[in-house]
């Protein structure tokens, strides 16, 4: 069901702002946020809170490929998370070094 509901938001996301870098910031911002969450569960270590976190909510976006794929397409798929981080993090240094120069 975590699959789904993540390739039905990244759908929303592409057909709404139509560009390759909108997909990338949603990609990064969704395994940010379930990183964050996997975190706070090991901190607060809350019984019904971390319950509903090993349920319903996955810990990144590559359990999610680990969990739904194998052998060859799981590692065209591991590429493919990778190829997306290393977008986000050029597209970070170019905002980074724009609103620098912008001072």
């Amino acid at each position: 069901m975590d699959l789904v509901i993540f390739i039905v938001l990244a759908l929303v996301v592409v057909i709404i702002f139509r560009s390759f870098r909108s997909f990338v910031y949603f990609f990064a911002i969704t395994d940010i946020l379930l990183r964050i969450l996997s975190f706070l569960k090991e901190l607060l270590n809350i019984r019904e809170f971390t319950n509903f976190l090993n349920q319903y909510v996955p810990s990144n976006l590559l359990s999610i490929v680990n969990a739904y794929s194998t052998g060859i397409f799981n590692q065209i798929l591991t590429w493919g998370y990778l190829i997306c981080f290393i977008a986000f993090e050029v597209y970070l240094i170019q905002y980074f070094i724009k609103m620098k120069k912008g001072r």
